[in-house]
């Protein structure tokens, strides 16, 4: 009986556990949502042509702070596949 090694896999290359990716991500949203916060106030206290782009901010920046938070966790690149080959069924 012949020992195959192509069941031997390399997994060093794996990513972070979301417990510890989670942190980040939190930390990135919540300054996001304060810079959204101070562009509320400030749609208050400017004059009119600066308070457009503070609403503008206000307004988009709830999108833009979910994309930044949720970036980071694809980091696999095309074709970096743990298993590069399908395992053999038995005939």
């Amino acid at each position: 009986m012949q020992r195959d090694d192509d069941g031997v896999y390399d997994i060093t290359s794996a990513q972070k556990s979301l417990s510890s990716d989670q942190p980040g991500r939190q930390r990135r949203y919540f300054i996001s949502m304060m810079v959204r916060t101070a562009c509320f106030i400030l749609t208050v206290i400017l004059p009119s042509p600066f308070r457009w782009v503070a609403l503008s901010g206000a307004v988009f920046l709830p999108y833009i702070a979910v994309v930044v938070a949720n970036a980071g966790r694809e980091t696999i690149l095309p074709g970096t596949a743990i298993l590069k080959k399908k395992p053999r069924s038995l005939s």
